[in-house]
């Protein structure tokens, strides 16, 4: 990967960064309890979003680019308008933070999750503030959502993905066995992939559950660390604890590069997003926005020849129990 440019977003420590839908726009938000609209390629600000009492934790676009979602910590969901940055609805049905909110893919729906141990269904058409559905399966925090074709994947720290089939109503959970913080689908449908506190990221059969593949050699025991795939899921990237910008092919499990986002700062890489149709790839760093391009040619020691993820043995590291915050 290479550093293509750096800006600073100017809103504290920034909690997340999201592409657009076509990856022409991209939103953070921050510690200083707002929300901003950029356009990466030029580290042009074009709009800034306020509404939230305390950090804004996660946010998301809607498939038109004409709404907004996000969530917080003061418990709160908010629904906005993008050109106008009117809030359109405000819901605040949460009894901890929002750690993640999306949208269902026409926009009719929000979910979101919360460190309560829920997740919360919102139709933003209708005229009530109530959920129209609460699922309350996890034993501990929920912290992240996936969406799938008709599926909704959750991670928790109660060490269990769970994954709801919307169509026939039915739950799939699986043991993972470790504290699980972030969760991602394939773009096949085929596979998911979870963050773990014990500094290692797992890739899963979405079907029958059986462990693919396990990445390691990075850091991770203490925070929440994003995760993400290539849009050829070839390749994984992720943050760090140690400021670095991991990545790995998905096959072998090889880690590829390990970046430093500066040669002085350490501090933890929590969050990140791929471009859903280029090679680029966003990372943000305590206040500041990094905008990254895969190389033409990823060079690798070793070939790929005749190679199957279903039968390479798999070490798993001992677990190292962490906080979370």
């Amino acid at each position: 990967m290479q550093l293509e440019r750096k800006f600073p977003a100017a809103q504290g420590a920034i909690r997340c960064v999201r592409y657009n839908i076509d990856g022409n726009y991209c939103l953070t938000s921050g510690s200083d309890r707002t929300i901003k609209l950029w356009k990466p390629d030029s580290s042009l600000a074009i709009k800034t979003y306020t509404g939230h009492s305390q950090e804004v934790l996660d946010v998301h676009s809607s498939y038109d680019n004409s709404r907004l979602c996000s969530g917080g910590g003061d418990k709160r969901v908010l629904y906005i308008d993008v050109m106008s940055g009117k809030i359109m609805k405000k819901y605040q049905a949460h009894a901890g933070r929002v750690q993640a909110v999306r949208f269902n893919e026409e926009a009719s729906i929000i979910f979101s999750a919360s460190i309560d141990g829920t997740v919360k269904i919102w139709d933003i058409k209708s005229r009530e503030y109530d959920p129209i559905q609460v699922l309350d399966d996890a034993k501990d925090s929920v912290t992240s959502l996936s969406l799938g074709n008709n599926e909704l994947l959750t991670s928790s720290l109660d060490q269990r993905v769970r994954i709801y089939d919307i169509r026939y109503g039915k739950l799939y959970e699986d043991y993972i066995g470790h504290n699980l913080t972030y969760i991602n689908i394939s773009h096949d449908q085929q596979c998911f992939l979870v963050g773990t506190l014990s500094s290692q990221i797992m890739l899963f059969d979405k079907i029958n559950g059986k462990l693919l593949q396990t990445f390691v050699d990075y850091t991770n025991n203490t925070y929440m660390i994003e995760n993400a795939l290539s849009n050829d899921d070839q390749y994984i990237y992720s943050g760090s604890e140690n400021g670095r910008l991991i990545c790995w092919n998905l096959l072998t499990a090889k880690q590829i590069c390990s970046i430093e986002h500066e040669s002085d700062n350490r501090k933890s890489v929590n969050t990140l997003t791929h471009h859903p149709k280029e090679d680029k790839l966003l990372t943000a760093q305590e206040g500041n926005i990094y905008l990254w391009k895969k190389q033409d040619k990823i060079e690798e020691k070793e070939e790929i020849k005749n190679f199957f993820i279903n039968d390479k043995q798999i070490n798993t590291s001992k677990f190292v129990s962490g906080g979370f915050e």
